[in-house]
């Protein structure tokens, strides 16, 4: 059976129930998502954007679908889907890719999902944190929707914590997540994505971002521990000064497999985008990213930057990188870069000398690589928690630290 024929079997067996469980605006592009889905199956690698990353294999093991859903209170800003104080029609999905797999996938199975919504010129000051935690007794498939809207002058900022929980060593877990974002002008949004899960994992999170005129948007997203990653951020920049920040922090060990691929289309004049992946793998891990930048004949005065640099602290991790400019405008700023390298053997050779232990030594040098991502971010609270775990990572502590239930 192909891994697709089991999702197609699932879907006829419970789309009645979903439809009940959900509400109008999902129920009326469901089955014309199911179509796409259907009618193409899972991409294979030989589909560009999907080249790094072996899909049909991850989506080939019997899950167990969950049909139930956490209990959201509504809060200011925060409400599920289904419960929503405003007619979501004009923005679910609408900037979501309707031709990828993996999205239409979760567009027909997703029964409820998680709105961020805030409302004209207003502030949310304390970060709007999601928490999923995956643990059970049972292999497990999870499709997440997460909608976000900031109407004009309003500003938010949302973290994505995903992180593994206590299951039998034979359970696995499978997660389909689908966030659209929608900037009005003059709005402003950080988004983190923080993963913390496990080897039993395997995560497809496809992030669509809208930004309108005089908007700003920064989103990261940060890899601590996985099993297989593959993430995808489309963003379009459809009003003038629009501006986006798009970073990415890697880790990888043992044989994890993390992919970033990412669209930027500069769709307006005047907009800037900027782009700064770092990748650090060591053991037989794997890292991908590709990253293409779009500018569009009428979107003069484009400034963009987009570098990819990559650190291998073993012989046997691997890294692909594919940065690309696509460019139809005559006025325009744009470059690009990759890198990718080994331990500084001189740099260690140097700390050595002056008493600093090898553990010790290359975990500061990894820490140092990682800085140009971790700093950028505003919020100290979070950059400081970063950098705790992220030095507990390279140090081996991590795993033992996140398994131990004690200060739970």
């Amino acid at each position: 059976m192909k891994s697709e024929q089991q999702y197609i079997e699932l879907y006829n067996e419970v789309n009645q129930l979903i439809k009940q469980k959900s509400c109008e605006p999902m129920n009326a592009v469901r089955d014309a998502a199911f179509q796409v889905f259907r009618a193409q199956g899972f991409p294979t690698q030989k589909l560009e954007r999907y080249k790094y990353t072996d899909v049909p294999t991850a989506f080939a093991p019997n899950y167990g679908i969950s049909l139930n859903s956490a209990a959201i209170n509504p809060s200011q800003y925060i409400y599920s889907i289904s419960a929503a104080p405003i007619d979501i029609r004009p923005y679910y999905n609408k900037i979501a890719d309707a031709a990828d797999s993996i999205t239409a996938l979760n567009t027909a199975l997703v029964h409820d999902g998680i709105l961020v919504y805030v409302p004209k010129n207003e502030n949310s000051d304390v970060p709007i944190q999601i928490d999923n935690h995956l643990s059970g007794n049972i292999s497990t498939m999870l499709n997440r929707r997460l909608l976000i809207v900031l109407e004009q002058g309003a500003q938010a900022t949302v973290i994505i914590n995903d992180k593994g929980g206590v299951h039998p060593d034979d359970i696995s877990f499978l997660t389909t997540q689908v966030v659209e974002v929608f900037c009005q002008p003059n709005s402003h949004l950080d988004l983190y994505e923080v993963e913390e899960t496990d080897k039993s994992c395997s995560r497809f999170s496809n992030v669509y971002i809208r930004a309108e005129r005089d908007s700003s948007v920064r989103h990261n997203s940060i890899t601590l521990t996985n099993g297989l990653t593959r993430n995808l951020c489309d963003a379009y920049l459809v009003g003038e000064n629009a501006q986006l920040t798009l970073n990415g922090c890697v880790i990888g060990s043992e044989s994890q497999h993390i992919d970033n691929n990412t669209l930027i289309r500069h769709c307006a004049p005047q907009c800037q985008s900027d782009q700064l992946y770092k990748y650090v793998l060591d053991g037989h891990s794997v890292g991908a990213f590709a990253g293409k930048i779009l500018v569009d004949k009428d979107a003069q005065k484009t400034t963009s930057q987009e570098t990819n640099a990559n650190l291998c602290a073993s012989p046997t991790a691997r890294m692909y990188s594919q940065p690309m400019l696509e460019i139809y405008a005559d006025d325009v700023k744009c470059n690009h870069g990759s890198t990718v390298g080994v331990m500084d053997e001189a740099a260690l050779f140097y700390m050595r000398q002056r008493g600093i232990p090898e553990a010790e030594a290359r975990m500061l040098l990894k820490n140092a690589f990682m800085g140009g991502v971790i700093d950028q971010i505003p919020l100290r609270s979070l950059r400081d928690r970063l950098y705790v775990k992220i030095e507990k990572r390279f140090l081996g502590e991590y795993e033992k630290c996140e398994a131990c239930r004690l200060c739970k």
